[in-house]
């Protein structure tokens, strides 16, 4: 067997082993078996193709990738899961960059040596640098949204979706005259590529600013999708079946995550990308409040109805995440489980700030994953429920949404109103992402849990202890 032929098969093992992986992501209990299958495969992608290659600067090569594990690995195990969204948001556009500079490397090389290229190669090189240009700019802005140095709130001025549409246009007839120049091996081609690219980091700025922090989770999905497919370009650039395969499958998986997330909050991916909907809010609740009243309770109260339950769902938010609340959590329901009390946990899809977000969290405290239940499974069980216990959540159990007024209407929610009581544990009655008044908060059957998330589950712990 020759070295080519033992590098295709290589390629082949990495793509089956990509598949495996991808596969295996579909559960709690074997995604981190699929993540290091995934993993394997991109070192043996990696290994292959150094090996097939016969001018390598192995110094720089290792220096390299000395760098990027120290970088990824610490990066991975220092960041906090609140900020995990931010750390994915970067990831997606490195990776968008990494496939625009391999676009760009391809184009300069077959320029410096002045050869011509085909109709197909040129058009991959410009879609492969204009995804991942744009998916580099947006997932930046995004990070910026996230992490607060960026408004959440949607950034909009006159003429913006004209302003986009002209960029969008201009980049297709650059893209081209790109084609066109590299096929008649004109040299003011790579002129024209640079000003491509900067037409194409502005875009990716404009086209997420005006997209609130309410749909940045559906907006991180959607640019993971980006980051694949300008993989895959790029792997057609460079005539690499395998970049190709595991691009495809990020894109197609990214794209499919980003449908469902649309999906669980009824909105069209259109109103997601142009609504500019939800932002951040600092202030009570909005509204005339004079007729609302929320009742307190104190983690001895609250201990008291979690006590003398029978069946008792934990709806975790975004609020558990950022108190870094969930072990506590767990000790609150080991005790209510050895009452005999029934316990089980109700994740919204979109629940936290990315897809999983509350189920790597939960995992993180070794709560089972039978214990875990979506939206479906779960929301005809409400009205037998005696308590719901709500720790951070605001949106996905907000009742607005079955009010057609409302800019929240029709999005599927947990009922958690329906339950025979509910507390709720929050710092305030501040509103959500998507910035409007909770009625939840103000129910005759509702108790609000006022504080931090972590102390509050450790009064609870020491309470139902008691009781």
């Amino acid at each position: 067997m020759n070295l080519s032929m033992a590098v295709e098969i290589s390629y082949l093992f990495s793509s089956v082993l990509f598949v495996i992986g991808l596969k295996r992501l579909q559960s709690p209990a074997t995604a981190r078996g699929g993540n290091q299958l995934a993993a394997l495969a991109m070192l043996i992608a990696i290994v292959a193709t150094l090996l097939n290659n016969q001018i390598v600067d192995w110094t720089t090569i290792l220096i390299g990738m000395t760098v990027g594990t120290i970088l990824g690995g610490t990066a991975a195990r220092m960041v906090q899961m609140t900020e995990m969204p931010e750390l994915v948001g970067i990831f997606n556009g490195f990776g968008g960059a990494a496939s625009a500079l391999v676009a760009a490397a391809e184009l300069l090389r077959l320029e410096s040596l002045g050869i011509t290229s085909p109709l197909g190669e040129g058009v991959s090189i410009v879609l492969s640098c204009l995804i991942g240009t744009v998916t580099f700019s947006g997932s930046f802005v995004a990070f910026g949204k996230l992490k607060g140095i960026v408004s959440g709130n949607p950034i909009t001025f006159p003429l913006q979706k004209t302003l986009n549409a002209g960029l969008f246009i201009g980049l297709l007839v650059l893209g081209g005259g790109i084609m066109g120049l590299f096929q008649i091996g004109a040299l003011n081609t790579i002129t024209t590529f640079y000003i491509f690219t900067a037409v194409a980091l502005a875009l990716g700025i404009l086209l997420v600013i005006p997209i609130g922090g309410a749909d940045m989770p559906v907006v991180i999905s959607l640019l993971n999708s980006y980051s694949g497919l300008a993989a895959s370009a790029a792997g057609f650039v460079i005539g690499s079946n395998v970049l190709i395969i595991s691009g495809a499958l990020v894109g197609a998986s990214g794209l499919i995550l980003t449908l469902i997330m649309c999906k669980a909050m009824n909105r069209s991916l259109g109103n997601v990308a142009f609504g500019a909907f939800g932002g951040e809010s600092t202030g009570t609740a909005q509204g005339d409040d004079s007729d609302k009243i929320a009742r307190s309770v104190d983690p001895e109260g609250a201990a008291m109805i979690l006590a003398y339950a029978q069946s008792v769902v934990i709806v975790p938010g975004y609020g558990l995440a950022v108190a870094q609340a969930q072990h506590e959590l767990r000790k609150v329901v080991d005790n209510l489980e050895e009452r005999g009390i029934d316990v089980k946990y109700a994740v919204h899809p979109v629940a936290g700030r990315m897809p999983g977000h509350m189920n790597v969290l939960l995992a993180e405290a070794d709560v089972s994953y039978d214990k875990l239940f979506d939206l479906d499974e779960i929301n005809d069980d409400f009205d037998r429920t005696d308590v719901v216990l709500v720790v951070g959540a605001n949106d996905v159990v907000n009742p607005e949404a079955h009010n057609p007024q409302s800019v929240i209407a029709g999005m599927p929610i947990l009922d958690v109103d329906k339950a025979k009581s509910v507390i709720v544990m929050k710092r305030s009655l501040s509103t959500g992402f998507a910035g409007i008044d909770n009625p939840l908060f103000y129910m005759s059957h509702t108790s609000m849990l006022f504080g931090d998330a972590k102390e509050a589950m450790n009064d609870l712990v020491r309470e139902v202890r008691e009781a």
